[in-house]
């Protein structure tokens, strides 16, 4: 019998659909892209309809060799990468390469939604062409890609440093979280007080209440006196509960996830990173071996559709009635709509067999697999059960013109919260906390009318506090709301903009823009206020959807760009301040030459230099007051000596970090690590705290490379009373601050940090 070829993207995936196939066809993989656009030239002749030059990417013309020949000994070849617009990008190329030789067998296109024998034979069985239109949509992704960043990237190497680039998504992504620091650094913080009383009925408990109007207009005490005035008219005042109000609360389900919820909600309750997300995901979507079978275990994951199969519904419905109860299972499944403009290709990301439950694949996966598993099984089984319902209470108690306010609830049927709660970011429920939870707790079975004692007042001081920093739950979530990106593009985002050191994670996991990412946005802004505007470029995606739904043609979405793109550009060439060359004057004065010093920009950020360079080449770092004001910093003094010249040793801070230099510098260039105070628990040098190459703080003993001993949580100098492990670290979460831990696998012992 004739055999047929498959091609697929990874060899791990072409293992598993393999054995799924049989001995009747062979499955080979591309790894990846077979062709793009060449690495060292523009690759696109914008004269002729922006005409792609493709060739053959490094290191892949085996592959292609090996497909080719292949296929000229089958009867038929199934092109089978990832269901989207890159895998149909891979399908087109593979297509073409086999079709160039002179034995073209017929090629079909077959999706794979899930990797499970049935989702693959029906995949095989129910074969398509090739979609030219999502083709064409990924085409002009990549020319529009190629467009900006080959030609702004050069321009910023010649007027900033060599190796910097610019993207047409990722540059707005760094814009975002510029703009959201400008606003944090404007902020000026507004004192308020709130005023709680604790207050005593005719049964237990105490409870809580605090002021919400007087008047009968909202509250705002701004200051101390203030709070303390209205706490002692109010100590000869009744307390009246005048109203108890009480109502049902439903709290429903969230959707199965899509792309971008499941890495909001891996990066909010697991830590992970969506990059780190998405390689997980897709492992689990691939292939794992359970009990000696390689099964898929969750649909495809990337898609924007929260849409799901009869089939899988009529499983979880099965499902949840025989584990939780029947008082658990809605009368008709539960049916969410998808955001508008989703694709809707696929459905949204849930186990492939609900047969699969956490714990029985457990042995079978790696610790963070399983975790992110559990999270989309969780998700999905909840996502079909009914809402759990709440009693909630409120407490109207009045004192004069001043109305106090205590809720409480109680859960009367915990439903789908029974599985699972969707996590939320901290600076909401710190905002939920803040406005609404009035007293929050348990309340006791009073009655209307009955005067309370007030057993303690409680006035509290606060500030206003600025908008927060985007964590990478929150910048994703960002980018989605405002159309920037789609569902395969949030994880590259991501790590391309703290990769390029345009963006950075601080101690709290929180994203900062760098010195250079500040620069560089700030030109970008003022030279292509266009391609930089989030609205422009939300609206270039609905383009390229739009060429996916053939609605539009690919060439006219590039026309329309790249006219006005072309003419800013040129302007730009002229007008874009030269940083790498620019020296501004300053009033300070060289220490060592006495000629003025003046602000360059280096690798590092902003730094003063002689102007006398380089017969004089002192530098010195500085700092910016509020008014603009140019302050050197003072050279910091440690109590060591260099022990190569004697000179005293000073703290300076370089692309890692700070670390100890010699003051002698550039006569002597001998540099050491910091000490964090701990000594190494395998050969007992110190300690330093040091940045990997990615920008991520880790800990070092400085014995490096004699002694390899590393750990991204700071150690700390303490035994662990439990297994006696040298040393404990410090664990840093929003929701419980700093623990100390034990680093040893298998040790529990933990400790809140004083």
């Amino acid at each position: 019998m004739e055999k047929n070829l498959v091609i697929v993207e990874s060899p791990a995936k072409a293992k598993t659909i393999g054995k799924y196939l049989g001995k009747n066809f062979v499955v080979k993989a591309s790894i990846g892209h077979l062709k793009d656009l060449p690495a060292k030239k523009l690759g696109v002749d914008v004269k002729k309809n922006f005409k792609p030059d493709y060739e053959v990417i490094k290191g892949k013309k085996k592959i292609i060799d090996e497909i080719t020949k292949t296929a000229q000994t089958v009867g038929k070849v199934f092109l089978a990468p990832d269901p989207d617009r890159e895998g149909e990008a891979i399908a087109w190329h593979v297509a073409e390469e086999i079709r160039s030789k002179k034995k073209s067998p017929p090629i079909f296109r077959v999706l794979f939604n899930e990797i499970t024998k049935k989702g693959v034979l029906d995949g095989i069985n129910n074969p398509v062409e090739i979609n030219q239109n999502m083709f064409e949509a990924q085409q002009a992704r990549r020319i529009l890609d190629r467009l900006v960043g080959y030609q702004i990237s050069p321009l910023l190497w010649d007027k900033v440093r060599r190796g910097l680039s610019a993207g047409r998504v990722q540059s707005v992504a760094v814009r975002i979280v510029c703009e959201r620091e400008a606003e944090i650094r404007a902020f000026q913080s507004d004192e308020y007080w709130n005023l709680e009383v604790k207050l005593e009925g005719s049964l237990p408990p105490l409870f809580t209440a605090r002021l919400h109007k007087k008047g009968g207009e909202k509250i705002d005490l701004k200051t101390g006196e203030e709070a303390q005035k209205l706490v002692d008219f109010l100590k000869q005042i009744p307390f009246v509960l005048t109203s108890i109000q009480k109502k049902e609360q439903k709290r429903h389900p969230s959707p199965p996830f899509i792309t971008s919820k499941l890495q909001q909600e891996a990066s909010r309750k697991l830590g992970f990173s969506p990059k780190k997300t998405m390689m997980l995901a897709q492992g689990l979507y691939e292939g794992v071996d359970i009990a000696g079978e390689v099964t898929g275990l969750i649909t495809y994951m990337r898609t924007d559709s929260v849409r799901v199969s009869p089939v899988a519904l009529e499983e979880v419905r099965d499902y949840i009635p025989k584990t939780f109860g029947k008082e658990f299972l809605p009368d008709e499944p539960n049916y969410y709509k998808s955001k508008k403009g989703a694709q809707d290709a696929h459905e949204a990301i849930r186990p492939t067999s609900i047969q699969f439950p956490p714990e029985f694949v457990r042995p079978y996966l790696k610790k963070d697999e399983f975790r992110l598993y559990e999270l989309i099984w969780k998700r999905f089984v909840a996502s079909q059960m009914k809402p759990a319902l709440m009693e909630r209470t409120l407490f109207l108690i009045m004192a004069a013109d001043c109305e106090f306010r205590a809720n409480g609830s109680i859960i009367t049927f915990p439903g789908f919260i029974s599985v699972y709660m969707e996590g939320r970011d901290a600076e909401v429920v710190k905002k939920e906390n803040e406005e609404e939870s009035e007293g929050e707790g348990v309340l006791p079975p009073l009655k209307e009318g009955e005067t309370l004692k007030t057993v303690e007042f409680l006035p509290s001081q606060h500030f206003t506090e600025p908008p927060p920093r985007f964590t990478e739950a929150s910048l994703v979530k960002e980018l989605e709301e405002k159309g920037i990106g789609r569902p395969s593009t949030y994880a590259s985002i991501l790590t391309v903009i703290q990769d390029k050191k345009y963006v950075e994670k601080t101690e709290a996991k929180n994203l900062r823009p760098t010195d250079l990412g500040i620069l560089v946005n700030d030109l970008l802004v003022k030279h292509f206020p266009s391609i930089l505007d989030v609205q422009f470029t939300a609206h270039m995606e609905e383009e390229l959807d739009e060429v996916e739904e053939g609605k539009m043609k690919w060439v006219d979405t590039l026309k329309e760009f790249y006219e006005p793109f072309s003419k800013v550009l040129g302007e730009a060439k002229v007008n874009m301040r030269d940083v790498k060359r620019q020296e501004i004057l300053t009033k300070i004065v060289c220490d060592k030459c006495g000629f003025p010093m003046v602000i360059k920009f280096g690798r590092h950020g902003e730094f003063l230099a002689c102007q006398n360079y380089p017969d004089c080449k002192n530098t010195k770092e500085f700092t910016r007051s509020g008014t603009g004001e140019i302050e050197v910093q003072k050279r910091v003094e440690t109590n060591e000596t260099c022990e190569k010249c004697g000179s005293p040793m000073i703290i300076k801070r370089g692309r890692f970090g700070q670390f100890m230099a010699c003051s002698a510098y550039p006569e002597c260039k001998n540099t050491k690590s910091i000490s964090i105070g701990v000594n190494c628990p395998r050969c007992g040098k110190p300690v330093a705290e040091r940045r990997s190459k990615r920008g991520k703080s880790f800990y070092g003993c400085t014995g490096y490379p004699a002694c390899k001993f590393a750990s991204w949580d700071k150690p700390v100098n303490s035994a662990c009373p439990e297994c006696g492990s040298s040393y404990l670290v410090e664990k840093y979460s929003k929701a419980k601050g700093v623990k100390i831990v034990c680093p040893e696998k298998g040790c529990r012992y933990q400790k809140i940090a004083s």
